[in-house]
């Protein structure tokens, strides 16, 4: 019987709970044709409502998160992959109620499993993660609705988080003009090395956030954190451009009238990393490996362990983390 070690969440009787670093067994682990010996994983916002048991995100405990894991596969029972492969696995149920990346071992369906891209190591496919993902479909959406370089300004919010600085970097070497909003000016520097040409404050955003309409400013935005934030980005794109959004830290409530819709032809396109199909997130993953990949992710990221994550899981509750997290198991 292997046991490994992984952070463990518990529920108390007093329906409080804890988290600590703990020795589980892979008789622990749930059902799954799939068996992978986690080598990184990634530390995102709906990692920290997991583990603090936000039963929106989990609802099954004791329970490991991480929505994110890269490494090497130990046994496959159906044939999809075989052992020594290295794998990706991002979305899907992983993390949630299904055992994640935050421990040694994963037992997962091998449909959830993604094999690595020869243009990433496992290290940087977990830098990417599921924001890095998120950021790509984003910026996907962007392109595919038409809005190229050469139309203008794209706007992105929350622009120091994982989706938004991903997002920032991914534009740029896309050859975009990127304008990044952040509540964070003290980490304006951080930002421009990532390629933003400009960088704005959250107040200046909601400028005028009484009006129906704004002065047409951008080609398009990427929104990551809802709310009034998606409000002003769609009020202030130009005709017939796109506001993509993935996120609801700040509400998910859209208090927007109709008239950018109508009178602009504005585009709203929902992003979901979860549920993407298999041969879109192939696509996205051969070209976040080659065309998209960055020379900036050791910049985005911080490296920590096992015994480390639970202070950086309170840090990003906080909003006081900048970049990726990245997990070294």
């Amino acid at each position: 019987m292997t046991s490994f070690n992984a952070l463990l969440v518990e529920k108390q009787e007093d329906k409080s709970f804890t988290r600590s670093v703990t020795q589980r067994s892979l008789e622990d682990l749930p059902e799954g044709a799939l068996l992978i010996k986690v080598h990184y994983s990634s530390l995102n916002y709906k990692d920290a409502l997991s583990a603090t048991g936000n039963p929106g995100v989990s609802r099954n405990f004791p329970h490991t998160p991480g929505i994110d894991a890269a490494g090497v596969v130990v046994s496959c029972d159906d044939d999809r992959f075989s052992e020594g492969d290295e794998v990706i696995v991002t979305g899907y149920d992983l993390g949630m109620n299904t055992d994640g990346g935050f421990g040694e071992y994963i037992r997962i369906p091998s449909e959830w499993a993604v094999a690595k891209p020869e243009g990433l190591s496992l290290k940087e496919s977990m830098v990417i993660g599921t924001a890095g993902f998120t950021a790509g479909l984003s910026v996907l959406g962007l392109v595919e609705h038409g809005v190229t370089p050469d139309k203008g300004e794209i706007l992105v919010t929350g622009a120091t988080g994982g989706v938004g600085s991903v997002a920032v970097a991914i534009l740029a070497k896309a050859g975009y003009s990127v304008v990044a909003c952040t509540g964070k000016k003290e980490h304006e520097s951080f930002l421009t090395s990532l390629g933003a040409s400009k960088v704005i404050t959250r107040d200046e955003l909601l400028e005028n956030k009484e009006r129906p309409m704004l002065k047409e400013q951008y080609a398009g935005a990427i929104d990551t954190v809802g709310g009034e934030y998606l409000a002003q980005a769609i009020k202030a794109t130009q005709y017939g451009g796109a506001v993509t959004c993935c996120g609801l830290t700040a509400s998910a409530d859209l208090n927007v009238s109709i008239f950018p819709f109508i009178l602009r032809g504005v585009s709203l396109l929902g992003i979901d990393s979860v549920q993407c199909p298999m041969p879109p997130r192939l696509k996205l993953w051969d070209k976040l490996a080659s065309e998209w990949k960055l020379d900036c992710l050791d910049d985005l990221t911080s490296e920590v362990s096992l015994t480390d994550i639970s202070e950086k899981i309170d840090d990003i509750l906080k909003g006081q983390i900048s970049g990726r997290t990245l997990l070294k198991i």
